[in-house]
């Protein structure tokens, strides 16, 4: 089982993102705030879990959390900020969601900004080590995944409905063939030749 929480006796929010590497669509954030006693031993790291598992615990965690929060960058900011600064965005607005303040916030990756004055800590892969930034990541892809079978229903030739934004050769070759979409990111190599695509 992952560990409950880094620092002892306080109130932790993890934060991770969903669709940070993909030509379409927003990148998502979640923040949530678990039970200093909460355990599970499925709990893990979205991208090592199975759809239909993914599910389960969303559906799980929603029920215990102490408070959760989701929140979508569209890709016109991404565009314009940076997919960096997008994704840092995001977490802070999932944080100010939060119907609970944290005491502590545990953050996946190696980088954040300052949210307020609460005390952060960033841990490298820190969604296969503790379960609030593993319950984050969960919410993160799935809320994301809904998004992109939604966006799918208005072009579905770019195949988002499996790759969810991702860059899969099948995606690569419909841009190629029909163009970007609204929804793509124009400051991602979005084809392996800028030149064979006109915006």
């Amino acid at each position: 089982m992952l560990k409950r929480y880094l620092e002892t006796d306080r109130r932790e929010a993890g934060c991770d993102e969903a669709g940070r590497g993909c030509l379409a669509g927003p990148v998502c954030a979640a923040a949530v705030i678990l039970p200093g006693d909460y355990r599970n031993p499925v709990l893990n790291d979205s991208k090592k879990l199975s759809a239909s598992t993914r599910d389960k615990l969303r559906a799980e965690i929603e029920k215990v959390a102490l408070a959760y929060a989701v929140s979508f960058i569209d890709n016109q900011l991404i565009d314009k900020i940076n997919i960096l600064k997008a994704s840092i965005l995001g977490m802070h607005e999932a944080l100010n969601k939060l119907s609970v303040s944290p005491d502590h916030i545990l953050v996946d990756g190696n980088r954040f900004y300052p949210y307020r004055d609460i005390p952060f800590s960033c841990v490298i892969k820190g969604d296969g080590k503790y379960l609030s930034i593993a319950a984050a990541s969960i919410l993160a892809k799935t809320y994301r995944d809904e998004y992109m079978r939604e966006l799918h229903k208005m072009y579905n030739y770019y195949g988002w409905e499996s790759n969810k934004g991702y860059p899969t050769a099948l995606h690569r070759a419909a841009i190629c063939k029909y163009g970007p979409s609204e929804y793509h990111r124009r400051s991602f190599q979005l084809i392996d030749s800028q030149k064979e695509i006109v915006f």
